[in-house]
């Protein structure tokens, strides 16, 4: 009985005493622009490469005109893509072209958005005692986790959690796991860093709904999903990351859609799903256009 009590008091000085808080966010974009015309997804005019995405009259032209997406931020530019011609094709040979880039760039990318964060948060970065760094690319040893601790000089001590491959809801996995860092770990500051640039993904024409698609709109993070094995994947090969997508996919969201929702709210004896922060829509533009409205609890977890 003795141990156990020392065992509860023990475990109850190493614990937070409430819930966890977002103190502070950064985000941080790519300087290069790119503005996508209802003709194209990304359109580049170069002597040395053509690398324009036709979109015709059937399923291209309708994923070009949906995701409402006239202004894109890249990494990638017409003199890089100029130099790497074998990024420019479907299918040519070019991981290490790609690697290259990402395993670089993601986590310099990853120090801009955290810097503001931090000067947000308004505290000294010795204050942070656990990093997690979750990106869909750039699989590497030592990973960007590593990388980001040195550029921003953070503690050697600073306990580090690398997370790859996680797709669409991303951003749901890495604060859940912050959740549980913040909330069992007494005086615990978690930096969550997620990053991408989409160099892997990037490749020129193709009828394939699946390659467009991607192109278009993957890369945002989401807090909810549905479990659709086979549904979604992506698959890293030679030629970068290749998406397949099942033509069922809508169909399998908005069948199961309420159901994920009642599974995880009706603990809580919430049933009406406008109360909590989360969107479900059809479109880029509507998304960002409801953002303030519905996600302005998001600091609170």
């Amino acid at each position: 009985m003795t141990s156990s009590i020392k065992f509860a008091v023990i475990r109850k000085v190493q614990r937070a005493q409430g819930p966890a808080t977002i103190f502070a966010v950064g985000t941080a974009t790519p300087s290069n622009i790119v503005f996508i015309k209802q003709s194209t997804l990304i359109t580049f005019e170069s002597p040395k490469v053509n690398i324009w995405l036709k979109l015709k009259k059937n399923s291209s032209a309708y994923v070009g005109e949906k995701t409402m997406v006239r202004k894109r931020y890249m990494h990638l530019t017409e003199g890089f893509l100029n130099e790497n011609p074998n990024m420019c094709a479907y299918k040519a040979p070019s991981l290490d072209t790609r690697q290259d880039v990402v395993i670089v760039e993601v986590p310099k990318l990853g120090k801009e958005a955290a810097n503001k964060a931090i000067k947000e948060w308004g505290y000294p970065k010795s204050k942070i005692t656990h990093l997690i760094f979750c990106m869909a690319a750039g699989i590497d040893m030592p990973g960007a986790d590593y990388q980001l601790t040195k550029l921003l000089g953070l503690n050697p001590s600073v306990k580090r959690y690398m997370i790859y491959q996680q797709g669409c809801f991303a951003g749901g996995t890495v604060l859940r796991l912050a959740k549980d860092l913040a909330e069992n770990n007494n005086g615990a500051r978690v930096l969550v860093v997620c990053c991408e640039i989409a160099v892997l993904n990037f490749r020129g024409p193709s009828e394939k709904v699946d390659s467009l698609i991607g192109q278009a709109i993957f890369g945002d993070g989401a807090g909810t999903h549905v479990d659709s094995e086979g549904a979604v994947e992506g698959h890293l090969k030679e030629v970068g990351l290749m998406f397949h997508l099942n033509r069922r996919l809508p169909s399998l969201i908005s069948e199961n859609l309420e159901k994920a929702l009642t599974h995880a709210f009706s603990p809580l004896s919430i049933t009406d799903w406008n109360s909590i922060f989360w969107i479900s829509t059809q479109s880029v533009q509507q998304y960002l256009m409801m953002w303030n409205l519905s996600l302005v609890s998001i600091r609170k977890i």
